[in-house]
């Protein structure tokens, strides 16, 4: 469907029929998704290919339903209530579905602990309740990185034609590059996410075949594919990407910074502009950011821990990108690499990518327009005649835009205290409520201590935290203003 915004008319409730057409038609993709590992399952010989079977024909009737009954409503765009509502609505509902199959599979998961599972693959966190992965069905596995796969395509959509339309968290600046610019090559935005996907499809099938030829199996070479390109984190292993070394590890931080990038830069650069992608200042804060804190680590690493000096850049580059990214796979437990390199690990988590790509947190453009603005204001103060403009790659940047990111700021740090503050009246200790609503806001996957850190899981966790928890996973994906903003009054009034 083309995303067209109509003026809301103020004296209407939203009409929710074309937000329940999309998210049922959405629902039925995933439940036929459901197919490909009942395949797997039925090539290991195990049994459990009924489980996907039972799974997708609820999913898929649900889904059918839900869109027959919508169809009525459909109509050419949508209103910013719609829009919102059907942003939300999505991330919410497919995970009630993606549940069923660890629900009803070998895992005999209770439902919370399912749920959590779901919303984290398609959130692309990666934090996991489950244990014992190797003992896990192929198509459990499979499973877990189609949700993170599907998640990582629908946030770099959502991200390119959703969120620059409701001017969340500063991303309106995005807007014009999204359709102005990317109108002279593709008219509609369909086009635009159709070429995204393409691109999104090549780069996981070269993760694949690159990860083969070091020494992967295909199985796995193909599972860790999909979750290292959705920089989601999910691995087949309960070491997680510690169950591989060397060149695998290099090759993984290479995919995850690719998909950190702005994935419109590659629809321009497969359409003949490769100017955007050298230029575009985001991508050069990012690399220098990501190598100066591999540097830093590199050489504190060796010094605490005397190695071959490629062992320590190696885990360094590897664990760095994988949490910068938040990608969250660990091949070592950096709980035992001293206090100042895990309070590094804290704050790196809290950087993420670039904008229109797979990664969560923050982002570096936000940083960048922080830290434009605060130079502003101490130019202003040096000369409060003056006329000081904030620029963002050469272009001016309006008040609403600054005005929106340090909201998005301020609306990041309240919500980590608060949800931090929450899951300490669970009972959870210090390290694990403040770092568990971190990487949960963040959806970085792996928090801080010896519970919930690179060498634990989340299945300890009490329920209540762990619905906490998966709130903070649906803020922290759709960049948080996107949930508030529906439980305003003005949102129903207007």
């Amino acid at each position: 469907m083309t995303l067209a915004l109509r003026a809301a008319n103020p004296a209407r409730m939203p009409d929710f029929r074309p937000v329940g057409y999309v998210i049922g038609l959405l629902v039925a993709v995933l439940g036929a998704a459901m197919l490909l590992p009942m395949l797997v399952d039925i090539a290991e010989g195990r049994g459990h290919w009924p489980v996907f079977i039972q799974s997708a024909v609820i999913t898929i009737l649900s889904g059918g339903l839900i869109s027959l009954a919508c169809a009525n409503g459909v109509k050419e765009g949508l209103t910013i209530q719609q829009t919102f509502l059907l942003t939300t609505g999505v991330w919410i509902a497919l995970p009630l579905f993606g549940a069923l199959p660890f629900v009803f599979g070998d895992t005999e998961s209770r439902f919370v602990d399912a749920f959590f599972e779901a919303m984290s693959g398609l959130t692309t966190t990666g934090s996991t309740v489950l244990s014992g992965l190797e003992e896990l069905p192929k198509g459990l596995l499979l499973w877990r990185g189609i949700l993170q796969w599907l998640g990582g395509i629908g946030i770099i959509v959502v991200a390119m034609v959703f969120l620059p339309e409701l001017r969340v968290g500063g991303m309106q600046i995005f807007k014009s590059e999204s359709f102005d610019t990317m109108g002279k090559i593709l008219p509609r935005a369909g086009q635009i996410a159709s070429q995204i996907s393409s691109i999104y499809l090549g780069l996981t099938m070269v993760c694949a075949f690159s990860y083969l030829v070091l020494g992967m199996n295909a199985f796995d070479a193909t599972v860790h594919a999909l979750t290292t390109v959705s920089t989601g984190g999910f691995a087949n292993y309960d070491a997680s990407f510690g169950a591989f070394k060397g060149n695998l590890e290099i090759a993984a931080a290479v995919f995850m910074v690719l998909s950190a990038l702005p994935f419109v830069r590659y629809v321009q650069l497969i359409n003949g502009q490769s100017e955007p992608l050298w230029r575009d200042s985001q991508i050069r804060v990012f690399m220098i950011t990501l190598l100066v804190i591999v540097a830093i680590m590199s050489v504190v690493l060796f010094q605490l821990f005397p190695q071959a000096w490629g062992v320590s850049m190696r885990e360094a580059l590897f664990n760095v990108t994988s949490i910068m990214t938040g990608t969250g796979y660990a091949s070592a437990n950096y709980m035992t690499w001293g206090p100042l390199l895990i309070s590094m690990f804290f704050f790196i988590g809290l950087i993420g990518g670039c904008a229109g790509s797979t990664t969560c947190s923050i982002k570096i453009f936000r940083y960048q327009l922080l830290f434009a603005s605060i130079k502003m204001q101490l130019r202003r103060i040096r000369s409060p005649n003056g006329v000081f403009v904030v620029r963002y790659d050469r272009r001016a940047v309006g008040d609403d835009v600054l005005s929106s990111v340090i909201s998005f700021f301020m609306f990041f740090v309240v919500t980590l205290g608060l949800m931090a503050v929450a899951l300490s009246l669970t009972g959870l200790d210090f390290i694990t409520s403040l770092s568990g609503a971190a990487t949960a806001l963040s959806n970085v996957g792996p928090g801080l201590g010896d519970e919930i850190g690179p060498a634990g899981n989340f299945a300890g966790l009490n329920d209540t935290a762990k619905w906490l928890l998966s709130l903070g996973m649906l803020l922290g994906r759709l960049e948080l203003l996107a949930v508030y903003a529906i439980f305003t009054v003005n949102f129903w009034r207007n």
